[in-house]
């Protein structure tokens, strides 16, 4: 998983996602890295609402070590997005209208100035 494929469908995309999401949560690799993989301009609302979803797990870092109920609580919502992102079907329209709030506008950008304000967020997010 070093470099971020190109996707011509959603489905691959969304599959890929998925892969990638369980991938975290087996460990095998850190959300940090994970959030680099994910495909630039992404346009489907399933894959930002996923990449959110990762985000808040990275911010929540401290939260996730001192309650392990919280931490098993959103493991197991991120398992249920990454197996409906495997399947390459569209997360439920809860979960994209509870991330769409607050990210609509938001597309994943890895930029110096993006890469900067995604530390100082998740930096903001664990105080």
């Amino acid at each position: 998983m070093d470099n971020v494929p190109e996707f011509t469908d959603t489905k691959s995309a969304r599959i890929y996602i998925g892969n990638l999401i369980i991938a975290v949560l087996t460990d095998k690799i850190i959300v940090r890295e994970a959030i680099k993989l994910f495909p630039h301009d992404v346009k489907d609302s399933s894959i930002k609402s996923a990449y959110h979803a990762l985000i808040h797990r990275e911010a929540d870092e401290d939260l996730r070590r001192r309650d392990l109920m919280y931490k098993d609580e959103q493991d197991s919502y991120l398992e249920q997005v990454a197996r409906t992102l495997q399947k390459g079907n569209e997360l439920p329209k809860n979960i994209i209208k509870n991330y769409n709030k607050y990210y609509r506008d938001i597309e994943i950008n890895h930029t110096p100035f993006m890469k900067r304000f995604l530390k100082k967020l998740c930096k903001f997010m664990n105080v």
